[in-house]
């Protein structure tokens, strides 16, 4: 049996429909852009009778009378002035389109990914924060969490970045084991890598937890606005310390919360040891050291690795000598030591014929030693002394005589760091990614923070003395000489430098390979950086010869 064919109607209804419904979705579209004004000015006069019959029903029957005939009154004073009645219909008008705008819509709480994510952070602290003798407890399974949650934020991916916590008074938080609890959870829970500050309330029983940013990266050496005896180890968060230096960040200027170090005769914590991973940063921070010392002081570098680290170093004014040897370690170290004990003499022979100390003694003498641990299993395997034994006296009596210790070393050689310099070094850097525990054999306690596993160089913890432990992030100061480190970096770090002793030294300020520098410094390997040697007792340098090692 043939098919017979559709009715035409019935065949092409179906795009006459859907061309239709475009018709009037178009002329729909078009009436409100037109009437847009109309629909407002309607809206908004709604909203003022409301407001009005609102009013007038909250006005208590003996003021009704009063306000009626004040609004006659009103009415009749608009009807007499000339262009009255225009002007209050403009007026109205106005107010009207003003109540009938489009306000943006404005978030007032929580929505349900959020509200879920509170739920299963409030059930997972159940365990730790209840009690079953607690008669009305404020955490439960299945209990209220907006009772002890407020001040609740999240970021766009849903995940708190901020949030205060009600905890019982009977849980111990004075105990760090109970709050490292506490802190891990709540940094497991609202998710990991991400650097998040607790502040315990011990006295109202509250828990502030807020999402830390990123320190910033764009700041590299520079000439920082501090005082002689002032040094900027990095900088930090801009609540955690008082003072702010002008710094350049990039191509802007802006004031940056920094970590001023204080030393010499009345500083309280007159050396330093920074601890940190292969490349943390802590080279960075001994260059940066040196930069700032070098205009009011004399540097004394011993570099135990002997990769050339401080080359740029080498024969500056104000550089005494960049010992990466171990005999000319133990020689350089021998005549600090003499040295110190000199300054201390001569003060102490001025104080007692009623005079100044002499100018020598009071210029700054800085003593920078990076891993020094290797240099001390050399010299056990050569049967010489260990060059941290030469330390005792600068580290002891160094404050007295204007001397500064800054020790670099690595966590895997921080066991064999003598029992003096741990002593002395008061002043303490971690850099690095390392464990809340490493951080807390360091610097004596844990940080207030969520270290990271990811961290750019230069980025870490300080701590001065018995003061509070600071996020740290050191100015960008890469070796000039390294062919990883780039133009605008290298040649701030070279800026700074003070002018070589000699002619001869003047080529070291290239990098094999880089663009040429003027003429009066032309190319040099680096791979034979010199080194300058030094009698003990002595002020006077003979010519480079070539590093050992």
């Amino acid at each position: 049996m043939a098919r017979r064919p559709l009715p035409r109607i019935l065949s092409s209804g179906s795009a006459q429909l859907a061309r239709s419904r475009e018709i009037a979705r178009t002329a729909a579209d078009s009436a409100t852009d037109v009437l847009h004004p109309l629909i407002t000015i309607s809206r908004g006069l709604r909203k003022l009778a409301a407001t009005a019959r609102a009013k007038w029903a909250a006005t208590p029957k003996e003021r009704r009378g009063p306000l009626l005939f004040l609004v006659a009154a009103c009415v009749l004073v608009v009807a007499l002035v000339p262009y009255g009645p225009l002007l209050a219909l403009v007026a109205l008008m106005g107010a009207a389109a003003w109540q009938g705008r489009e306000r943006p819509v404005v978030k007032t709480g929580p929505d349900d990914a959020e509200i879920a994510r509170l739920k299963g952070l409030y059930e997972a602290l159940v365990p730790y924060l209840s009690h079953p003798e607690d008669p009305e407890p404020l955490f439960a399974h299945g209990g209220d969490w907006a009772a002890v949650f407020g001040d609740h934020a999240f970021d766009e991916d849903g995940r708190i970045t901020r949030l205060r916590i009600s905890y019982p008074p009977y849980f111990t938080d004075g105990e760090p084991a109970a709050r490292a609890r506490i802190e891990q959870l709540l940094h497991a829970k609202s998710g990991r890598g991400r650097e998040y500050l607790f502040d315990w309330d011990e006295e109202g029983n509250r828990l502030t937890m807020r999402v830390l940013p990123a320190l910033p990266t764009t700041i590299a050496a520079q000439r920082f606005v501090t005082v002689p005896g002032e040094t900027v180890l990095g900088f930090t968060d801009a609540d955690a310390v008082q003072r702010t230096v002008p710094v350049r960040a990039g191509e802007d200027t802006e004031d940056a919360p920094a970590v001023v170090w204080r030393t010499g005769p009345r500083s309280t914590e007159p050396h330093l040891l920074a601890v940190g991973q292969p490349g943390s940063g802590t080279s960075s921070l001994l260059r940066s050291i040196a930069l700032q010392a070098l205009p009011h002081g004399d540097v004394l570098v011993i570099e135990g690795s002997g990769t050339g680290e401080y080359a740029c170093l080498v024969g500056r004014d104000g550089v005494l000598a960049v010992e990466c040897g171990l005999a000319g370690a133990l020689a350089s170290l021998e005549w600090a030591a003499h040295e110190t004990e000199r300054r201390l003499i001569a003060a102490n022979r001025a104080r007692q014929a009623g005079h100044p100390a002499p100018e020598d003694t009071r210029r700054p003498l800085w003593i920078l030693l990076d891993r020094p641990t290797v240099l001390g299993h050399l010299a056990a395997a050569d049967g010489r002394p260990d060059p941290q034994d030469l330390l005792q006296v600068p580290l002891r009596h160094g404050r007295a005589a204007s001397v500064t210790v800054v020790v670099a070393e690595q966590f895997d050689s921080l066991d064999a760091l003598g029992e003096t310099v741990r002593t002395h070094t008061r002043a303490r850097i971690v850099l690095g990614p390392c464990a809340p525990e490493q951080i807390a054999a360091v610097l004596g306690t844990a940080p207030h923070t969520t270290p990271v596993p990811d961290v750019p160089p230069g980025r870490g913890y300080a701590r001065l003395g018995t003061g509070p432990v600071l996020r740290l992030q050191v100015p960008a100061t890469p070796d000039p000489y390294d062919d990883a480190t780039s133009e605008a970096h290298r040649r701030a770090v070279l800026d700074l430098l003070p002018e070589r002793r000699t002619a001869t030294a003047d080529a070291l300020d290239t990098v094999p390979g880089s663009a040429p520098e003027p003429a009066l410094e032309p190319d040099l390997d680096t791979d034979t950086a010199p080194t300058l040697r030094k009698e003990p007792g002595t002020t006077a340098f003979p010519s480079p010869v070539p590093a050992e090692g």
